[in-house]
């Protein structure tokens, strides 16, 4: 949903900014459905191989369920970051979707309370909306 200069959901016009958008990525040599899926291996990579075929919803699923790696706090946003890198970087389609949302503030609106990645009822820390600012603001420096 577009809000005057911001997109408030990543959801139909605006589904490709999610992690739960299937579009395939390549992360530490396996490939996987979606960014989702990939992020999600990451929480036990020694597991990496079961999320490779999940589709997102599944992916999330398993990810609560496993044995989350002692360091994952400090990593998990850098992890994002290379994965939501993957994913624009090397689709050329998708890059040029992410850029043709010009300047508008990326927020990562949800109903499921999710206030660290995302906003639910107008609080949250929208760490995935950031990291997608940025990532724009990167590759509109390379256009």
């Amino acid at each position: 949903m577009k809000n005057q200069n911001n997109i408030t959901e990543f959801n139909g016009e605006y589904h490709f900014l999610s992690n739960f958008y299937e579009s395939p990525i390549v992360y530490n040599g396996i490939k996987y459905r979606n960014a989702e899926a990939a992020f999600q291996a990451q929480k036990q990579p020694e597991r990496a191989h079961e999320f490779s075929p999940l589709p997102p919803n599944e992916a999330k699923r398993l990810g609560r369920r496993v044995k989350l790696r002692a360091d994952w706090d400090h990593v998990k946003i850098g992890i994002m970051r290379d994965i939501v890198t993957a994913k624009f970087e090397r689709n050329p389609y998708l890059k040029d979707r992410l850029l043709a949302t010009g300047d508008a503030t990326l927020i990562e609106g949800n109903w499921w309370n999710d206030r660290f990645w995302g906003v639910c009822n107008g609080e949250g820390r929208n760490e995935l909306g950031k990291i997608l600012m940025e990532l724009r603001t990167k590759l509109k420096g390379r256009s």
